[in-house]
């Protein structure tokens, strides 16, 4: 479950080709509807890129099966008391956004889910937002910011970016970009391309410690019951690989930085529930197609004997309850497209003072670092 699969049959492909002609049905409509225009109207999304045809993509996840399971969730029951991850991130997005002092005419959210980002957004900070999903039903239940026109866009593609060349200021992404396989591609073809110069792609995503006491009770268990494991638990990057990605694609300041949210549940089996309503079940194409119901039991009491413990409160009884903690890494990024006015690292052979001096000249100029000397603080 990663997240963790089980959850899925050979019928459920069938299910999804039945959904594609709705689903573009949706698009159509969708397209011409907005809160306040077209996207027609802003001219942006007139230019649409070309997809993809690489052969080279190492190809992980199934996407018709992550489209089904995200829309599996969304008619859940629970659906609406379990967006605190993205709700959360979505905030913490934002007020990244805040952190940057300019203002940006066009903003792409893209993988929107239910506008955790957007609906934050006031009018002294963009003129316009456009927020993306590979989801139909996504994009009619997203909410949208107060104050500045919002239009929906719906991506098809997994390398589709419908936007104009040098045509977006900001493009920003919260727990939407682990599930797509050519995220080099993605990243230089596709958003470095529509971004302007001096452009900004800002998110976050998940990262590989993500989930690992999950991860470790079904390895466990599976080993014990069966004799070997399956990978249960889909991959997630690294910051390491991913501030290394972006510099590759051609991304300028990169700065990357890791984010821990420890969620903590009364039992495995409502972490898992949790994570079916959020659409966040494993779509690798080697996920086992089942979760054996005995295995799932040893898991789940492996689980509370390595990471369990009482979590402070108590129920009607006095006693104190026993939870498990579940832990989401996430990886927050910070790239901009190149531009001749971003500060530049200083020529190699251009410094004028050496390390090996640092502690005398801190001294000349009153900095403190006396080497060891005592200093009597004046009476």
């Amino acid at each position: 479950f990663g997240f963790i699969s089980g959850s899925g049959s050979p019928a459920a492909f069938l299910v999804a080709c039945c959904h594609r002609r709705a689903a573009r049905a949706t698009a159509a409509r969708l397209s011409s509807a907005s809160s306040t225009g077209s996207a027609d109207d802003a001219g942006i999304a007139k230019s649409a890129s070309v997809p993809s045809s690489s052969t080279s993509v190492m190809n992980v996840f199934d996407r018709r099966a992550k489209l089904l399971q995200r829309r599996r969730g969304l008619l859940r029951p629970e659906r609406q008391c379990c967006g605190y991850l993205r709700e959360e991130m979505g905030w913490r997005t934002f007020d990244r956004i805040c952190d940057i002092k300019r203002d940006f005419s066009v903003i792409v959210d893209y993988g929107c889910d239910s506008g955790h980002i957007a609906k934050h957004i006031t009018a002294d900070m963009a003129k316009r937002i456009y927020q993306c999903d590979w989801l139909p039903e996504a994009l009619e239940t997203a909410e949208k910011s107060p104050e500045v026109p919002t239009h929906n866009v719906l991506v098809e593609g997994e390398n589709f970016f419908p936007f104009a060349e040098n045509s977006l200021d900001l493009v920003v992404s919260s727990m939407s970009l682990h599930w797509i396989n050519d995220l080099p591609g993605f990243f230089s073809r596709e958003i470095l391309r529509a971004l302007k110069p001096d452009g900004c792609l800002l998110g976050s995503t998940l990262g590989g410690d993500s989930l690992y006491e999950l991860r470790c009770s079904l390895q466990l268990a599976e080993q014990e019951r069966l004799g070997g494991f399956a990978p249960h638990v889909s991959p997630f990057t690294s910051n390491a690989d991913l501030g290394a990605l972006m510099q590759n694609c051609g991304y300028a300041l990169v700065s990357i930085d890791v984010d821990e949210i420890v969620v903590r549940y009364p039992s495995v089996h409502d972490l898992l529930t949790d994570l079916r309503a959020m659409g966040e079940t494993n779509a690798a194409w080697n996920r086992p197609l089942r979760l054996n119901r005995d295995v799932l039991t040893a898991a789940a009491a492996i689980y509370d004997f390595m990471y369990g413990g009482e979590d402070g409160e108590e129920d009607s009884e006095g006693q104190r309850r026993r939870s498990v903690p579940a832990t989401f890494q996430f990886v927050n990024f910070i790239g901009w497209k190149p531009h001749h006015s971003q500060q530049k690292p200083a020529r190699r052979g251009s410094a004028s003072v050496s390390l090996r001096d640092l502690g005398s000249v801190m001294e000349k100029n009153g900095g403190g670092g006396g080497g060891g000397t005592d200093s009597k603080p004046k009476s």
